[in-house]
């Protein structure tokens, strides 16, 4: 299993690389639509839409929402995203996360709320479409490959953190009804990490203090992306959002992190008018 998953991971990693440094902007939308729309496919079944066609017309569905917010942001007509929509979108993820939030510390109680399958589906709109905006408008920054890598460098750092704080010093549960093994420990351990992270890129590549302000609220939203999926999947009963990934489950096990932190980055620099 270990051999496994070690080999897919740098079959990912190189096909990542290879996406995001050989694509021009337009390429690399398209090429994230395509996983977004995979993505949605395993959300549906999530939600609890079981059967394949339901699953299918799905992620279809996503594709046509992202087509839409390309138009809706000017992407589509003009391969550059206006601010202003881009803006309003970005806001209104981060404004969904904030709710997320409240129904992940009270799982399962909240469940009330949102258990019905297009809520579940609704939900996976405002998880999967702000990501593909946030990546696409990061990549049109300049030096935006490199800061797309930061997002990931910035969820590494915290899960990283958490996982060896948690395991040295984890007493007390994060979120013991939706993900029994996350520890407060932890996540002040992977917090501490993105932290450390900002100083190291404000102070060596730039931005300085700025970067705080960036990559912290990213680093906290992370852990919401990674605790929003596990509710979801408990509540649906299922370990893994598919097996597409050997060793690794589905798609949205692997990115479930960057779609909460891929979004308050983008809206940090946007709000920020930092410049790469």
């Amino acid at each position: 299993m270990l051999k496994q998953r070690i080999i897919t991971a740098i079959i990912l990693g190189l096909v990542f690389l290879g996406v995001l440094f050989s694509l021009d902007a337009a390429g690399f939308a398209t090429a994230v639509a395509l996983v977004v729309m995979i993505a949605g496919w395993e959300w549906a079944n999530m939600a609890g839409f079981k059967a394949q066609w339901q699953r299918v017309a799905y992620g279809l569905f996503v594709g046509l929402v992202l087509l839409a917010s390309g138009y809706y942001t000017q992407f589509v007509q003009t391969g550059t995203l206006e601010l202003e929509p881009t803006r309003t979108i970005l806001l209104v993820a981060c404004t969904w996360w904030a709710v997320a939030l409240l129904w992940v510390q009270g799982y399962p109680a909240s469940a009330v709320l949102w258990a019905h399958r297009l809520l579940k589906g609704v939900m996976g709109l405002l998880v999967l479409v702000p990501t593909w905006l946030a990546l696409v408008f990061l990549r049109g920054e300049s030096q935006g490959q490199w800061l797309i890598l930061l997002v990931v460098l910035v969820v590494a750092s915290a899960d990283i953190g958490a996982y060896f704080s948690g395991k040295a010093f984890g007493r007390r549960k994060l979120a013991p009804q939706v993900s029994p093994g996350k520890s407060w420990e932890g996540f002040w351990g992977g917090f501490t990490c993105c932290i450390l992270l900002a100083l190291v890129v404000g102070f060596n590549f730039g931005g300085g203090w700025m970067m705080l302000a960036i990559i912290a609220p990213a680093g906290l939203a992370s852990v919401l992306g990674d605790l929003l999926e596990s509710m979801v999947k408990r509540q649906r009963g299922i370990k893994d959002s598919s097996q597409l990934l050997p060793g690794h489950g589905g798609v949205l096990d692997r990115v479930d992190s960057i779609t909460a932190a891929a979004p308050v980055f983008a809206l940090a620099v946007l709000l920020t008018g930092w410049q790469a």
